[in-house]
């Protein structure tokens, strides 16, 4: 499994928040996009798009780093995310459900939660024998700038 490709969609994924410190937001855009994974916001603060539109300009200076940014509600219930930053490494794809009563069957993987770098993160589920370990791994890889 370390030498696959990671499979369609990212499987390190960073729970953010608008209203986090900009220097933690920013470096944690950068640094998991370019570990190869995705930042997700629940939505847009207040409501309003262009907010947020602002608030990522800011935060991002390299704009190939805001392709890795999105905005998924589902993925929230999904891990049941309640705090941010929260790291999630799953193991596999796996398909989110659209509905407000579904409830998506996540596959196995490695969460923390707290204001810790995203290398730290990696390399905490790299050296351990949690289900992500592989995959975190390769995410490392990619962080520190090897291509996996």
């Amino acid at each position: 499994m370390a030498g696959e490709a990671f499979g369609e969609r990212p499987r390190l994924i960073a729970f953010a928040s608008t209203s986090m410190p900009k220097g933690a937001l920013h470096g944690l855009i950068g640094d998991v996009s370019r570990a190869g994974g995705v930042v997700v916001f629940r939505g847009f603060p207040g409501g309003s798009a262009a907010g947020f539109t602002q608030v990522l300009g800011e935060m991002a200076r390299d704009g190939d780093a805001l392709a890795n940014v999105g905005i998924d509600p589902r993925l929230f219930r999904a891990f049941d995310v309640q705090a941010v930053p929260t790291f999630v490494v799953a193991t596999s794809d796996f398909e989110l459900c659209d509905g407000f009563d579904c409830t998506t069957q996540v596959p196995p993987h490695d969460r923390m939660a707290g204001n810790v770098s995203a290398a730290h993160v990696l390399e905490t589920f790299a050296g351990g024998n949690g289900p992500g370990a592989l995959i975190a791994a390769q995410h490392l890889k990619r962080l520190v700038g090897d291509k996996p």
